[in-house]
Order: structure tokens, then C-alpha cells, then sequence
């Protein structure tokens, strides 16, 4: 069992957490593969052969237009979590056919995704290419990786970074655009104004619960970090 990240605590239920509509749900939920074919049908022939075992060459050109990637990890317990990584188009290095290096650029130093990998050794990731609606699931084996030969060759964030995601790969397939194109996410046109929503300071503050903290003081320290980021 892997160790819970410094003064990171996981939720769990208790007097002030009801869980009794989930837990009324869930005695009813699909239990096994054959109640969800109950549900839906077979795939098609297509859709069971696209998956693959390699990054081939077209899949190769996609991850180098990728400027963003989602990373999916799971801890010893199964608690899942995934993590978003920028940066410039091909931040993700394909460094032979069966391995990927993800550098790890300076967040807030949670680490969630380094203690979910080095507890469980896998990861799932979904290259976007924004803009585009064709996506790239990719899923494998994945350590941390501190080797200062391969750290140098990952500069995509401006220097080398401290560590980096190595991902063995597993399984490679197309991802169905229909989510893009239902969330119109490349519609500037449909895209809700800023003031229609929290604020990710907004939502901070009510995380925090901090009555030393204002809206106006952590805007300030994003755009601080931001800018020190960026630099």
C-alpha cells in the first residue's frame, strides 16, 4: 500500500458526508460485464480492431501536435485521478515505438500523479490537439524517472525538468470526436463569458475556507505564478 501524500488527506465518509443516494444507486447498479451488454450491444469489428500494441508512425505525427494531455493514475486503493499537462506541441517525446517520456514540469508539488504511478506502476493518457477533434488514448506501464541522460533531451518546458513519466506502452487507439463536437470545445461562438462561472480563484477560496484569504489575493498569487512560470 502506497503512502498517502504529505499533507494530502483523502476524503472519506463520516457523520457530516451522507452517502446513503449513492449507496441507494449503486445496490441497484450493473454488477458484471453481462448486465451491461444487457444494456448495450456488441461493438462493431471496427471499433475491436482499432486498438493496437505501438506507437506507429501516423500516431507518432499526432502526439507531436499535441500541446496538452490528460493523465490518468489510480492509487493502491484504486482512488482515481487525472492531471492535465501543457505545454508546446510534441511536450510528449516518443522515444522509440513501445516508449513515451512526459516531462514533468513545476506544479504545486502535490505530486498526485508521481505517488499514484509509483505505487501502481500504470497510467492511462489522452493526447488532444486543441483546435482538432481527433485524440490519442494511450495506456501502459509507467515509472518516475530522475536519469539525467534522458532528462536532458526533454527540455520542452524551457529546461530540463526534475523528473519525467516514462510509459511503456500497452495499448494505443483513436479516441470517437463526439465529445468535442457535443461540448462545441472548439466554438468560440458557444463558449459560455468569463463571468458566467467560478473563477478557479473563486473556487480556491471556497476550498479553503480560509477567513485570511480574499478572491483578490489569490488572483494575485496566479498571476504571480503564472508569470514566474511562464518566464
Amino acid at each position: 500500500m502506497t503512502s498517502t501524500p504529505e499533507s494530502v488527506v483523502p476524503s472519506t465518509p463520516g457523520p457530516d458526508r451522507p452517502s446513503g443516494l449513492f449507496e441507494a444507486l449503486a445496490a441497484a447498479s450493473v454488477r458484471d460485464p453481462a448486465g451491461l451488454r444487457e444494456v448495450y450491444e456488441q461493438p462493431g469489428d471496427h471499433a475491436r480492431r482499432k486498438q493496437v500494441d505501438r506507437i506507429h508512425e501516423v500516431a507518432r505525427q499526432l502526439i507531436a501536435c499535441s500541446s496538452l494531455v490528460f493523465l490518468a493514475s489510480a492509487d493502491a486503493d484504486g482512488r482515481c485521478d487525472v492531471s492535465p499537462r501543457g505545454g508546446p506541441a510534441g511536450l510528449v517525446s516518443v522515444l522509440d515505438e513501445f516508449t513515451l517520456a512526459i516531462p514533468d514540469a513545476t506544479g504545486n508539488k502535490r505530486l498526485d500523479t508521481l505517488h499514484n504511478i509509483v505505487g501502481t506502476g500504470r497510467i492511462g493518457l489522452l493526447f488532444v490537439v486543441p483546435g482538432r477533434d481527433t485524440t490519442l488514448r494511450v495506456n501502459g506501464r509507467a515509472c518516475v524517472s530522475t536519469d539525467p541522460r534522458l532528462l536532458e533531451q526533454l527540455t520542452a518546458v524551457g529546461k530540463p525538468p526534475r523528473s519525467a513519466i516514462v510509459v511503456a506502452v500497452e495499448e494505443v487507439f483513436a479516441h470517437c470526436p463526439k465529445a468535442f463536437l457535443r461540448a462545441s470545445a472548439w466554438k468560440p461562438e458557444n463558449w459560455l463569458a468569463q463571468d458566467a462561472q467560478p473563477s478557479s480563484a473563486e473556487v480556491t477560496l471556497s476550498h479553503l475556507a480560509d477567513p485570511a484569504l480574499t478572491v483578490e489575493a489569490i488572483e494575485r498569487n496566479e498571476r504571480e505564478a503564472l508569470l514566474y512560470r511562464y518566464e
